[in-house]
């Protein structure tokens, strides 16, 4: 059986232009993560740890199966206090807001076959053979967002008001209010890739 690939079968979720668009995403099922801090920091960093080990118990156990799959890209959710940071622009949080405030979701995504149950075993089973601490962290979590406003950054983090700041002035311009957490799907693995070289789909939940 060939093996799935979402980012090949998911073009409208995992895809993006340079200019900002619109797409319509239906419900979607993740093993993730949740958290507070700086990205650049420990915390953050175990937790990424921790996700990869249980996708891919679960997906060698679901090649087993014939239901192989390609474990997809990390993702990101990311908020703070609204009421806080009341005055601060999208396109100015990065800047502005102190790391430590961010709070974040991280998460990849399963295939529409993978069960709730798959994941609660492959937890079980992994905490068994690895000597991992905080997997009982790990949360299964399901998002329909609907109508997005999306653009694909390409470049440091750093940069990222420079695409923030284009999917504002679209949002003033056709009278669109977000609705919902900044999402961000990290199609390069920043572990491994140059900054330069970096590509993220910076996406916002709007109505």
């Amino acid at each position: 059986m060939a093996k799935l690939d979402l980012k090949k079968s998911l073009k409208s979720y995992y895809t993006a232009g340079s200019t900002p668009e619109i797409v319509n995403l239906p419900l979607a099922q993740y093993i993730s993560i949740s958290g507070k801090g700086d990205p650049d920091g420990d915390t953050f960093k175990e937790h990424i740890s921790l996700l990869y080990p249980v996708a891919y118990h679960i997906k060698f156990k679901y090649k087993a199966l014939d239901k192989d799959f390609v474990v997809p890209p990390l993702e990101g959710q990311w908020w703070f206090d609204e009421n806080k940071y009341a005055l601060v622009l999208m396109e100015d949080a990065p800047t502005e807001i102190p790391r430590s405030e961010w709070e974040y979701r991280l998460m990849i995504r399963m295939p529409d076959f993978v069960k709730k149950e798959a994941f609660e075993i492959a937890l079980k089973e992994t905490a068994n053979k690895k000597a991992l601490k905080g997997l009982e962290k790990l949360e299964w979590f399901e998002m329909e967002e609907g109508k997005c406003l999306q653009i694909l950054h390409k470049g440091p983090f750093h940069t990222e008001p420079e695409s923030l700041e284009k999917l504002t002035r679209y949002m003033l311009e056709h009278d669109l209010k977000r609705n919902g957490f900044h999402h961000e799907i990290y199609l390069s693995d920043f572990r491994k890739t140059a900054p330069e070289k970096l590509k993220t789909i910076l996406r916002e939940p709007v109505i």
